[in-house]
């Protein structure tokens, strides 16, 4: 690779932008950028399509001129600031020249090389890849500091989040450029080094490839893990709903790329599942069935399950865990249920434990437990801060005390899923894997703790940043849950982040950055 940056300083502020490609992602650019005052010229090499977007453009102007979101002096100036192009060289005048073109690194590489036999020397091109490395984008041009990466998201003007990435022969004006632009265009821009994933597509490892690892386990079914993530972890989607949205055709390829792209690292091992429905076409929304089925759009969900009218004789708390324990005793005072006291079970009574990272067999076998009677709750998360509770079972459950537990917790009106064994439950799981792949992103330094939150809550709606909500969990907790499921179930996946594991044992918040 050409290590010569280039011939002479960046721009340092953009005020006339190229796009070539027009699809949604191109489009979308060119409205914030036209909104922002910014002169922007269209290129597609289907001619056919830049007038297609232009026209699109000018419907959404005149939409938002409507709907008193721009005055109509303003949509038609946005509108005259939109210039549609025949060819490449008409856009020789550009600031900057943002390709949003077809995820191929031979296409992208020949469209940079044309580029630059058009361009000012000082103007800066940059690539809105979502998968492909900017460093090898880059490679074979002439002049590779002025080339970057500037990923938005779709739709560009709703998700206001963009990640700004530097290759390694970056220069780091045209990455201070690309931040002063994206504030300009009213969005909030990240930095990041080329690694794969970036920040947003490497973090949301964590909720969809541990939550089809629960699926293929035969924990519980795909609405159970999504309505458990929902209602009892608090995110606005579960994996598997995530998944329909995005479409199997785009998020399996993705799962594939990362994983193989970090050598087969064991925390973004894809799932058979998503190879099997995507081959057999139940990619999500767009087709009409994915994990869900859709009719008219509308997602099918199955009945809920009945309440059980059961409940039971005597229920005994294992004071094993003394915060789960105390959490319990507390729930249970709500209930109206007085527990039984003493070190053991009564010979009838329902016996709850609270595993951290365990699942309810290790409980029973460790604690000298009969099996038959035990179930398991979550205390990950506080029950006043949950719209869902979890009990677990171990295989040796019975039907009767499985039924009476279920019926005692739900007894307030707060819905309770009810799963098979697993070590961590389902919100355990996903809620510790998720803090765990964010802090080892911010261990591997691609981006700032703070930039790694913003970029996450804004691109995927997390209901905090994962390192926030590690720290408002505890990392303790998040470690105790992980090194225990990497012990019982030795997988690598689980193996903590020596970021996480640090600030645990310091008593440091996540979002501490070293001095």
């Amino acid at each position: 690779m050409s290590t010569s940056t280039s011939p002479s300083s960046p721009v340092q502020t953009i005020n006339t932008l190229g796009i070539v490609g027009t699809g949604a992602m191109g489009r979308g650019i060119a409205q914030i950028a036209a909104q922002a005052g910014l002169t922007v010229s269209l290129y597609d090499a289907n001619p056919q399509a830049v007038d297609a977007a232009r026209q699109y453009l000018q419907d959404t102007f005149a939409k938002l001129a409507d709907k008193g979101k721009m005055s109509q002096d303003d949509a038609k100036a946005a509108l005259a600031r939109v210039v549609p192009c025949s060819a490449l060289e008409d856009l020789k005048a550009a600031d900057m020249v943002l390709e949003a073109i077809v995820e191929r690194l031979d296409v992208k590489r020949e469209l940079i090389a044309k580029l630059e036999a058009i361009v000012r020397p000082e103007a800066i091109i940059a690539s809105n890849t979502s998968s492909l490395s900017i460093t090898a984008i880059a490679v074979g041009s002439k002049h590779p500091g002025r080339i970057a990466g500037y990923h938005f998201f779709n739709p560009v003007p709703l998700m206001k989040v963009v990640e700004v990435i530097d290759g390694l022969s970056g220069d780091p004006a045209v990455g201070d450029a690309l931040m002063a632009l994206s504030r300009r265009m009213g969005h909030t821009p990240v930095r990041c080094k080329d690694m794969p994933g970036f920040i947003v597509n490497h973090a949301g490892r964590g909720m969809n490839i541990e939550g089809l690892k629960v699926a293929q386990e035969g924990v519980a079914e795909f609405a159970d893990i999504d309505a458990i993530m929902r209602e009892q972890a608090g995110f606005r989607m579960g994996p598997f709903e995530l998944m329909d949205l995005t479409g199997l055709d785009v998020s399996h390829p993705v799962m594939e790329s990362i994983y193989n792209q970090f050598y087969q690292e064991p925390r973004y091992r894809p799932s058979p599942i998503t190879a099997i429905r995507s081959v057999g076409g139940l990619i999500g929304r767009k087709a009409g069935a994915g994990f869900y089925r859709y009719a008219d759009g509308q997602k099918q969900l199955p009945a809920a399950a009945t309440v059980p009218a059961a409940r039971p004789a005597s229920v005994w708390v294992s004071p094993a865990h003394e915060r789960g324990h105390a959490m319990v005793l507390k729930l249970l005072a709500a209930l109206g249920v007085t527990p039984e006291g003493g070190n053991t079970p009564s010979a009838q009574a329902l016996i709850v434990v609270t595993p951290l990272g365990l699942d309810a067999t290790t409980c029973a076998v460790q604690q000298g437990l009969d099996a038959s009677r035990v179930v398991a709750i979550d205390t990950l998360l506080p029950f006043e801060a949950t719209k869902r509770r979890t009990l677990m079972t171990t295989p040796a459950t019975t039907p009767e005390m499985r039924d009476a537990a279920h019926g005692l917790f739900a007894g307030d009106g707060v819905p309770v899923t009810v799963i098979r064994d697993s070590a961590g439950f389902v919100a355990q799981r996903i809620v510790s894997c998720i803090v765990n792949i964010a802090s080892d992103i911010a261990q591997q330094r691609i981006a700032t703790p703070s930039d790694i939150d913003l970029a996450v809550n804004l691109g995927l709606g997390y209901p905090k940043g994962p390192l926030a909500l590690g720290d408002a969990i505890g990392p303790q907790l998040v470690l105790e849950v992980l090194r225990n499921l990497e012990r019982l179930s030795g997988d690598m996946r689980y193996r903590p982040s020596p970021w996480l594991w640090r600030r645990a044992s310091l008593g440091m918040s996540l979002l501490a950055e070293e001095s």
